[in-house]
């Protein structure tokens, strides 16, 4: 299905977030959502449009510390302007064949939003689902690899940041709203977690013991990943965190239930030396290319994440390599923020479509779900995605029971949502 590009517009709103979050060098308190509307123009002359958002987020695209938080905002805000000059055409093309995937994590997060957002319209155009779009092959990308059927639902693994509170708040947001790890699991029921490390070993495996005390209460079996967030420089600082949490009597059933880890060496070095662990490692950061995923496999490395800020067909092309290569490879579900709506809804499509089981989500504990958002937007997403949302402490937000998301109702013409923003409601992006 051909078609060609007529209109791309960007928006903007503040995101704030009610309890700092801490992931590598950073610890975020705010970050703008960026939104993408575009415009499209099928062969028979129909028009449609479709949407995307994405958090800004600061030093994860670009860890460079020399670089203000505003800078990192200019940098991504500058790679949508550079992909709306590239893809905005007459010319009729596939869905597929607009994309305009390039090398850099910042450098492909402009093609990664307006891919979504001119999906969208497509779909919606054609009245079928993202998952239709996919495995009809709708969108002009023929990887002879047969998708899963979308999932009811999927268990949401909970971030646990460098910073957050495990047993106590010394400085308590009083939202009503679960703060510590230990308030998390009561809540929530969670039974996937994701740790983030800091690359000190002692620190490291003190936090993770305190971890421990809450998560070895939990009767049934759980399962963690670890997050180095790239603050090791070699697999020498790896392999020395895995043997002090092996020899510490506390972490045993920790350590047992640890499932992969992710991104632990800086990108700088990643791809240049072998990785060989009990655990397998997998790239996230590293993952700036079509062809990095190849190359990483070459040095021993296991798995690579799926995000939607990354890109949604190098998440199909990755997928399609794991089977090609047989057991032992493949993917995760990563999340980098995301906030409620657009951007969390086409996030779970994929990893569903992916037939993921566990995603990380740590947006909704974060933010205050919808509570920025004017009442009439919250109503649409709730009432068009019941199962999704709840509303409760004054605002809609993500609904988790006992540690799973329900997420059928994304299974519906456009990608993976019947609302849409209120348009009104955000500025233009400068």
């Amino acid at each position: 299905m051909r078609f060609s590009i007529k209109e791309i517009l960007f928006f903007e709103r503040e995101v704030k977030l009610r309890m700092p979050f801490r992931f590598g060098v950073v610890t975020l308190t705010r970050a703008p959502q960026a939104f993408a509307r575009a415009r499209i123009r099928l062969e028979n002359a129909k028009e449609s449009e479709g949407a995307a958002a994405e958090l800004l987020a600061p030093k994860w695209f670009d860890k460079n510390p020399a670089l203000s938080d505003e800078d990192n905002f200019e940098q991504l805000r500058c790679s949508m302007r550079q992909a709306r000059e590239a893809y905005v055409s007459n010319e009729n093309k596939t869905a597929y064949g607009h994309s305009r995937p390039t090398v850099g994590l910042v450098e492909n997060f402009g093609p990664a939003v307006l891919d979504r957002a001119l999906l969208d319209a497509l779909c919606r155009a054609l009245g079928i689902s993202f998952y239709d779009s996919i495995r009809r092959n709708i969108v002009g990308l023929d990887l002879h690899h047969e998708f899963s059927q979308p999932r009811g639902e999927i268990a949401a693994r909970h971030t646990v940041g460098m910073v957050d509170p495990i047993t106590t708040a010394e400085h308590r947001v009083n939202d009503g709203l679960p703060e510590t790890l230990e308030e998390v699991v009561a809540r929530y029921g969670h039974r996937w977690f994701k740790l983030k490390v800091s690359g000190n070993v002692k620190a490291d495996v003190e936090r993770l013991s305190a971890i421990a005390g809450v998560l070895d209460r939990i009767a049934e079996p759980y399962h963690a990943s670890l997050d180095g967030n790239e603050q090791y420089e070699d697999i020498e600082g790896v392999r020395a965190l895995w043997s002090a949490i092996k020899a510490e009597p506390g972490l045993k059933r920790l350590a047992a239930s640890v499932v992969f880890i992710e991104q632990p060496i800086k990108r700088q070095t990643a791809l240049t030396k072998p990785v060989a662990m009990e655990k397998p490692v997998i790239i996230d950061e590293s993952d700036d290319s079509l062809d990095a995923f190849p190359r990483a496999k070459a040095l021993g490395y296991r798995g690579v994440s799926s995000k939607t800020c990354k890109g949604i067909y190098k998440s199909l092309i990755n997928a399609a390599r794991c089977a090609q290569w047989g057991s032992g490879y493949f993917m995760t579900g990563e999340d980098l923020t995301i906030q409620a709506g657009l951007a969390l809804q086409q996030d779970l499509a994929l990893v569903s479509l992916l037939g993921l089981t566990h995603v990380e989500r740590n947006g909704h504990h974060y933010v205050n779900g919808m509570a920025g958002l004017p009442g009439g937007e919250q109503e649409a997403f709730l009432s068009n995605h019941p199962d999704l949302y709840e509303r409760s402490h004054g605002a809609v937000r993500l609904k988790i029971s006992r540690g799973m998301i329900a997420m059928k109702s994304i299974d519906c013409p456009g990608y993976a949502s019947r609302a849409i923003p209120d348009w009104n409601a955000m500025k233009e992006m400068a």
